[in-house]
């Protein structure tokens, strides 16, 4: 059961369909440990940087538990036998018949709740709303119809709104028997203390940039193997921001990008227009989202070379590492902090304001320029 349709086919494959977690072998056992101990902890919390794999764990242990219902349980309803000996980690075959039904989204003790489809619109809902999580008390509570646990995973989180989150939290408070609910947080400081602490928390760290290369080279054998690279060093251990960046052009944005960076103090006008006019025309609102990300991200790291953090740009090429280091010399900290900010407000603004896209990327160049050029 799911919020929204799942495509089984899609490539790489969705959370929920996803046989494979590499880099997570620790918080793996974590899980493995707490199941065999039969004092399961009734509400995780998994934590970590978006894109590294904290959904499919969740799916993966779900998937696990109802493949593996308590021994006392019995047979359950479609007649799967209990394994013989404690499992040893949370692997399920994909040829399970419990994999199946979760992944055709027919499993009736599972319940992903994530956000909506606009109908109106045919765009995904800015936040899971309160409709969605209020059917989560009711699933719980029900007797497991495959004799075993009933299982909840909210990804993400993060894009619960207030009533939502409120609705979680009672759950939280008065948890049912045999009740097992996944929440996954890219960022839980934005969740109530309340939730937090009604939960065990499992944080996932970042992937090493070898195995997000590995991790591309597997999901996009298509990408040489330079680029393998060049993307884990653009996607701070995250197999999802990379492939992300695959889809959407990301390397040849960002080489555009650092073309017109490297002209400061005194912007290429050309350059920067041509770059602002790829990301402004129709039906490119993805590659502005990604121009303008990158260089969000960029700065961010020039800044922490600025600060002292001298390892910042170990992993990057000689180019960025000389830029960062020339150009945060150009400006104090307090000044590279507040244009930071500056362009996070300007392009946070770009939809609701429907502002123009082409001059957003235009305004934020220019702030760059003024703060170097003004500093000298």
């Amino acid at each position: 059961m799911s919020g929204q349709d799942q495509d089984p086919d899609a490539w790489p494959p969705r959370p929920i369909a996803n046989t494979k977690l590499i880099g997570h072998g620790e918080a793996e056992r974590t899980l493995l440990d707490a199941y065999r101990s039969e004092r399961m902890h009734h509400a995780w919390l998994i934590t970590g940087p978006r894109g590294i794999g904290k959904a499919t764990l969740a799916h993966r242990f779900a998937r696990f538990v109802l493949a593996n219902p308590k021994r006392d349980a019995g047979p359950g309803l479609f007649g799967d036998a209990l394994p013989e000996i404690p499992p040893e980690s949370l692997d399920v075959s994909a040829e399970n018949p419990v994999f199946k039904r979760i992944r055709s989204g027919g499993h009736a003790d599972m319940l992903v709740i994530e956000r909506r489809l606009n109908e109106k619109t045919g765009k995904l809902k800015s936040v899971i709303d309160v409709d969605s999580v209020r059917q989560v008390g009711g699933f719980l509570s029900l007797t497991p119809a495959e004799g075993g646990w009933r299982v909840v995973v909210v990804d993400s989180a993060d894009e619960m709104n207030a009533n939502s989150a409120n609705a979680i939290l009672k759950v939280l408070e008065e948890p049912p028997k045999n009740a097992l609910l996944m929440l996954v947080s890219h960022n839980p400081g934005r969740l109530l203390p309340t939730i937090r602490s009604r939960c065990r928390k499992l944080a996932l760290r970042p992937l090493s940039p070898e195995r997000v290369t590995d991790l591309v080279r597997m999901y996009a054998p298509e990408v040489a193997g330079e680029d393998a690279k060049r993307l884990a060093q653009l996607s701070d251990g995250s197999i999802g921001r990379a492939l992300g960046l695959v889809e959407e052009g990301g390397l040849e944005l960002y080489a555009d990008l650092l073309g017109v960076l490297s002209t400061l103090p005194r912007l290429h006008i050309p350059s920067l227009h041509a770059l602002a006019d790829k990301v402004a025309r129709a039906g490119a609102e993805q590659a502005f989202q990604t121009v303008t990300d990158l260089l969000r991200w960029w700065l961010e790291r020039m800044i922490l070379v600025r600060s002292g953090k001298s390892d910042t740009g170990a992993h990057f090429g000689a180019q960025d590492r000389d830029l960062m280091v020339y150009l945060s010399g150009q400006a104090s900290l307090d000044r590279w902090f507040q244009v930071w900010e500056k362009i996070n407000t300007l392009v946070a603004r770009t939809d609701g304001l429907n502002l123009d896209r082409k001059q957003v990327v235009i305004d934020a160049f220019l702030s760059l320029e003024n703060t170097v050029r003004h500093a000298r």
